[in-house]
């Protein structure tokens, strides 16, 4: 905690004073954009992004503020990813310090490095080197093994349970969501095996980490040391065919979830996120306890991070409804539990990869954040306002995932929308060429 956080300091980029903005001075968050030229690096602030490599051009970056934007300012955030701690951290502290309403700064050429970012295309920060998704949300397991018939296992509740996903097929926000083909149990023959467009196309609404690295290859990461692997934070989506997903899962997900995994455009860092740590979700006497590698006195204070987390369905028609409502501060296990849970086993974490935390469901309702969940039980299906009905996502639906990071005393700060519209199935090479 620092003056960045100064819930009084104002920027004399207005659009970053509005109360709805995800992206106050209080956040700063990092991404890579592109008008024309190559892409490059920048922070978001208001409805403006800074453009680190022209901020750096006019001399006002020095030390090791000037170093981390030289970092920052390529067409990867990667570089930035593997510089410690405090070089990123007094990037944060210049740009508050230069943007800020009552400095003494000058702003005719500060205002020469913003770009609008209704006139930019934002892409992924970085192209991560190893993508995980875990299933840290107890409330999601009870309730998908309802749904399936199978009673969650005790490792669920163990351990944070994990699968190595498809990083090749993270993609940015915006990006289409290609409903894809498989083989699946026919949902109106049992046993009748069939191979085509998923017929159950579903989201999940996750959030995520990305690592600044931490272990070599063989070496462990104690709890003490977790948080420092944790550069900062993002909202994903990881997409999910059901039919396939539940076909073939005997080793774990494979095609079912490999197809497509939607991330935020920009990274929260974990300093921004400081004002809204909070405690650790406890365990219940039915509960197993915590393992002892995964305890630490500090991640049980303050391990959670309080996020309102919502997802909106939004049909081909423009009828939309928010389904689902909830927040990370929830978990069964935390983000720092998850890194070093990942790396205990010797595995290595690098800078570049990016961990999710599975389903972010909750026990309410309306924190069942997938459409599994959603229409679990007796539910009934989702209901737009022009009376259409969901059980699962049709072509030309798109759900948007929004996340605001909020405590008393605070200013809230944003991620900025994680965006997905479902577009039919494409045809193979094959098919495609003898249309041709």
């Amino acid at each position: 905690m620092n003056k960045t956080h100064d819930p009084l300091r104002r920027s004399w980029v207005e659009s970053a004073n509005a109360p709805d903005t995800d992206f106050p001075i209080q956040n700063l968050p990092l991404g890579v954009f592109k008008t024309t030229g190559r892409p490059r690096g920048g922070v978001a602030l208001g409805d403006r992004i800074i453009d680190l490599k022209t901020l750096l051009a006019t001399g006002l970056l020095t030390g090791a503020a000037a170093e981390a934007a030289r970092a920052a300012g390529g067409e990867t955030l990667l570089p930035l990813l593997q510089q410690p701690p405090e070089v990123v951290s007094a990037l944060r502290h210049c740009l508050s310090d230069l943007f800020r309403k009552d400095g003494d700064m000058p702003r005719p050429e500060l205002e020469g490095t913003l770009v609008p970012m209704a006139h930019a295309e934002l892409l992924l920060p970085v192209k991560p080197t190893a993508f995980t998704d875990f299933c840290a949300s107890i409330d999601h397991i009870r309730r998908m093994g309802a749904a399936t018939g199978l009673p969650p296992k005790l490792a669920w509740m163990a351990l944070p349970v994990a699968y190595n996903g498809r990083a090749s097929s993270v993609a940015v926000s915006g990006k289409p969501v290609v409903r894809p083909r498989g083989l699946y149990e026919s949902p109106s023959r049992r046993g009748d095996i069939l191979f085509g467009p998923e017929p159950m196309l579903d989201f999940e609404l996750e959030f995520g980490v990305w690592l600044r690295g931490g272990n070599r290859l063989g070496q462990a990461v104690a709890m003490s040391e977790a948080e420092s692997c944790l550069f900062g934070c993002c909202l994903v989506n990881d997409w999910s065919a059901r039919g396939i997903q539940f076909f073939e899962s005997m080793l774990g997900p494979h095609l079912g979830k490999s197809f497509m995994t939607t991330a935020s455009p920009w990274i929260v860092t974990m300093e921004a996120l400081a004002p809204f740590r909070a405690p650790a979700r406890g365990r219940e006497a039915d509960e197993p306890q915590i393992p002892e590698h995964l305890l630490d006195a500090d991640d049980r204070a303050q391990g959670a991070i309080g996020v309102e987390l919502v997802a909106e369905l939004t049909n081909a028609s423009g009828a939309s409804a928010q389904i689902v409502r909830t927040n990370p501060r929830q978990l069964f296990w935390t983000l720092a539990q998850m890194v070093t849970h990942q790396a205990s086993g010797g595995a290595p974490l690098e800078a570049g990869d990016l961990v999710a935390t599975g389903t972010v469901s909750g026990s309410a309702k309306d924190a069942r954040a997938c459409m599994v969940e959603i229409n679990a039980g007796e539910a009934a299906p989702v209901r737009l306002p022009d009376g259409s009905t969901r059980t699962f996502l049709e072509d030309g639906d798109r759900l948007t995932i929004r996340g605001r990071a909020v405590a008393d005393g605070y200013v809230p700060i944003g991620f900025g929308d994680c965006v997905g519209i479902i577009f039919p199935a494409a045809p193979t090479k094959g098919e495609r060429a003898t249309r041709d």
